[in-house]
């Protein structure tokens, strides 16, 4: 049996990765704009999340032990390879698992909740997902292939 994927509470610094990390299939909670530090690594222990920061200050509290991942303040491709030194990403296998916006699993869109797709993608054949959260509705669009290029340059150990 394989290890369960690890689960992130991302600092509101790390926002734009925290949708990668969800566009990856991974479980990416995201901080609250106001919360305290010892409020985030609280959530992140009660959790069993591993924090993601840039914030270094944090490392400074006895509870972020064995619980952060210091990231540079880098771009998207630079945060990605730092992470990869601590975790075996997969960074494609269970991609567009997860709703980008509130971190959902996703679910296939029902038959009756075709009309919120169009025309052309609801007869493409691709798969059709939908988030039962927040209602968004997903299909392999310019997007999708945007991300997914970079999730592949990314499992690939491409970092630009």
């Amino acid at each position: 049996m394989s290890e369960p994927l690890p689960r992130f509470l991302c600092d509101v610094m790390l926002a734009r990765f925290a949708r990668y990390l969800r566009a990856a299939g991974y479980d990416a909670a995201l901080a609250a704009n106001t919360a305290a530090d010892r409020d985030i690594l609280r959530q992140a222990t009660e959790e069993g999340r591993w924090l993601l920061t840039v914030d270094r200050k944090i490392q400074e509290h006895k509870a972020a032990l064995g619980r952060l991942v210091l990231l540079p303040h880098a771009s998207l491709d630079g945060q990605a390879r730092e992470l990869q030194e601590h975790f075996a990403m997969d960074w494609t296998g269970h991609a567009f698992s997860r709703c980008i916006l509130d971190n959902a699993p996703l679910e296939a869109l029902k038959d009756a909740e075709m009309g919120q797709v169009p025309e052309d993608v609801r007869h493409s054949g691709e798969p059709l997902m939908r988030c039962p959260g927040c209602g968004r509705v997903y299909w392999r669009g310019s997007h999708y292939r945007r991300m997914m290029g970079r999730l592949r340059r990314w499992q690939e150990g491409v970092w630009l």
